[in-house]
């Protein structure tokens, strides 16, 4: 028979066990608490599976990434894989009955490695192609002086298309070997001078009318640069006109001086802009005509000289605004 003595010690030992209990539960929900917020913490998605297979924990990056789980292989390490049109670093671990799985965006860093790839690649064929078109210049200079007038629009044709390819080249070797601008004064009408003669050898169908600004103003930068710049949008504003229906077209820019920058506003009446947000993506080009460098090169000139390009659609007109630094 169990005596008074032996009954209150055997409840308080209940009661021990109960709190030592209680404390356990509480220390591991705070555990598990701690290892949640770790695993939310971290950038990449992660999934915990238990011996079945099922997900135990999964972070709101997994959740994001839906039925991506499914494509996955449990016992590959480090392998990569593509999935809705971006591409995932997959590594995974296991301990004990637990799997853990994790998936790191690695689009942009493969997007940068080939268009490394690619820029290496151009810049090697542009340094290949220089020559030969250096050569066909020369010809047709000699030859337009050569040849009978009713022949005389078939070589101009082709130092237009001469034309566009040193753009091209121009455009390529910049991009592989990166913007420096070496700065000088002059005067903006020198500029706009070399502009109207860029677009007569650009070349055009319809009847375009091209207004700059009339100010007297200087600018202190690389005017090689600006040239490139300017001509880049003078080249695509020409080919949105050709694209549209309508048999005039105008492009005109605008200028003001706030203090702090010189700012030119580019607009035409050609074509709109069919996808904004993959404007300034190398080698990306919506244009038959388009090697996809014009307006990423035309940024990095501008940003080279303390400034920007930005694309701005008011109430559907299509505007570039070129922000150079005072």
């Amino acid at each position: 028979m169990i005596t008074p003595e032996e009954l209150n010690l055997l409840i308080e030992q209940t009661y021990k066990v109960e709190k030592e209990f209680n404390d356990l539960k509480a220390s591991y929900a705070h555990l598990q608490d701690t290892v949640e917020k770790i695993v939310e913490f971290l950038p990449n998605a992660i999934w915990i599976l238990d011996e079945e297979g099922k997900v135990f924990l999964q972070n709101s990056q997994a959740k994001k990434l839906g039925r991506l789980i499914d494509e996955l292989h449990y016992a590959q390490d480090d392998y990569e894989i593509s999935f809705e049109g971006r591409a995932y670093l997959i590594k995974s671990s296991r301990y004990k009955d637990k799997v853990m799985l994790s998936a790191t965006d690695i689009t942009e860093q493969k997007r940068k490695e080939n268009l490394a790839t690619m820029g290496q690649m151009a810049a090697h064929l542009s340094h290949e192609i220089r020559n030969p078109i250096g050569s066909i210049s020369l010809l047709t200079s000699t030859l337009k002086n050569r040849v009978v007038p009713e022949n005389l629009p078939i070589v101009e044709e082709i130092q237009k298309s001469v034309y566009r390819i040193d753009r091209i080249i121009k455009a390529t070797l910049m991009f592989s070997k990166g913007v420096e601008a070496h700065k000088e004064p002059f005067l903006w009408d020198e500029l706009k001078k070399e502009l109207v003669e860029a677009i007569g050898y650009y070349g055009h169908t319809k009847d375009i009318e091209f207004i700059f600004p009339q100010q007297k103003f200087l600018l202190n930068a690389d005017k090689d640069l600006l040239e490139m710049m300017f001509t880049n949008f003078l080249a695509n504003a020409i080919d949105a006109i050709e694209l549209s229906e309508d048999e005039r077209g105008r492009v005109e820019i605008t200028y003001e001086n706030d203090g702090e920058y010189h700012l030119f506003r580019i607009h035409d009446s050609g074509v709109p802009v069919e996808d904004p947000d993959s404007l300034f993506e190398a080698f990306k080009s919506t244009k038959v005509k388009g090697n996809g460098l014009g307006l990423i090169l035309s940024r990095q000139i501008a940003q080279a000289h303390g400034g920007d390009v930005r694309y701005i659609d008011e109430n559907g007109k299509k505007i570039f605004e070129i922000q150079l630094k005072v």
